[in-house]
């Protein structure tokens, strides 16, 4: 992935999954009970199951944007396994043109921005700008993966905003410093031309120790972010810092607790092969290969199937067994 556009695709690799509404004091917020279920779902790779909770809490929360954000968290990590490749010794989804399914997600997203806007223009709260903030990533990150740089820096700077004025509301949100942390490390990753594409285009400056820290505090603290801050520290310690060994500790829990998610055991085969573990790499690859082929989503289980064939090639394993 070009680091031109590393800050702009903090947003399009965003899981966006946070809190219900309560008031901005509350420091421990309580979920609707079908939350837990549905994140669960999402990250062990069943959006089959998610998206019909989510419409449910759609309709039982009519007021809440949550429901619409983590419909569309679901349908994010179907974008991300349909669009995902291997490349450079790692999978992940770099880039993609419009498709007409693209309509409904942008749909969704405003959506959720609409009901928290509403809801902010009765009372100020930081759940309602978490909500705001989320929506304006959930349009950002697809523009990001379509090339679309200038929409995306001008939706991504908007949700920025909502981020710090929901954690000025209320410092005790963790799973506010997510969002603020994956943008605060991408932005620093920039390379010189890029920040200089940053400057003209507004996009205000990050500091990657900063954005680790969130992170980490999204992980220890967060109600509900602490898995997607896992997979994306990680992610970025693999793809910018380099640090394979230390991206695989903070990686390893997820792929134990969603034993599941194809992409989770593939992003663990992939660092096991750069640190040159080459039969481990393998049996992670087999093990996306064995989760991907319980998936009821056909085009899903078959991209996985490819990916997961060119990453045994480049570790001398040889094709995947996996059956569409």
């Amino acid at each position: 992935m070009s680091r031109t556009f590393s800050v702009l695709f903090f947003l399009g690799t965003f899981p966006l999954v946070f809190l219900a509404a309560l008031p901005a004091s509350a420091a421990n917020p309580i979920l609707p009970p079908n939350t837990r279920a549905i994140l669960d779902h999402i990250y062990d790779g069943r959006s089959d199951l998610a998206i019909p909770e989510a419409r449910q809490m759609q309709q039982q929360f009519p007021d809440l944007p949550l429901g619409f954000v983590l419909e569309d968290e679901a349908l994010w990590w179907n974008i991300w396994c349909y669009a995902a490749e291997f490349k450079y010794g790692m999978t992940m989804p770099r880039h993609r043109e419009k498709l007409p399914g693209d309509h409904h997600y942008l749909e969704v997203a405003a959506k959720a921005y609409a009901l928290a806007e509403a809801n902010l223009a009765r009372q100020e709260s930081a759940e309602m700008y978490l909500y705001a903030g989320m929506a304006g990533a959930l349009t950002a990150r697809l523009y990001s993966l379509r090339g679309e740089a200038r929409s995306t820096a001008r939706v991504g700077v908007r949700a920025r905003g909502s981020f710090e004025r929901a954690l000025t509301l209320d410092p005790s949100l963790a799973d506010a410093d997510f969002g603020l942390g994956l943008y605060n490390y991408y932005v620093d990753t920039l390379s010189t031309m890029a920040r200089v594409m940053r400057f003209f285009m507004g996009i205000p400056g990050g500091s990657k120790e900063e954005g680790i820290r969130q992170l980490q505090h999204a992980i220890r603290d967060g109600q509900i972010t602490p898995a997607a801050a896992r997979y994306y520290l990680a992610l970025n310690l693999h793809n910018y810092d380099q640090k394979y060994q230390e991206a695989l500790q903070v990686l390893e829990p997820l792929v134990t607790q969603y034993s599941g998610n194809a992409l989770f055991h593939l992003g663990e085969g992939d660092l096991y092969a750069k640190l040159g573990q080459k039969q481990q790499a393998a049996a992670s690859y087999q093990a996306a290969s064995a989760a991907a082929a319980k998936l009821p989503d056909a085009e899903c289980r078959a991209k996985v199937d490819l990916l997961v064939r060119a990453s045994l090639a480049a570790v001398g394993g040889g094709p995947a067994a996996s059956k569409p």
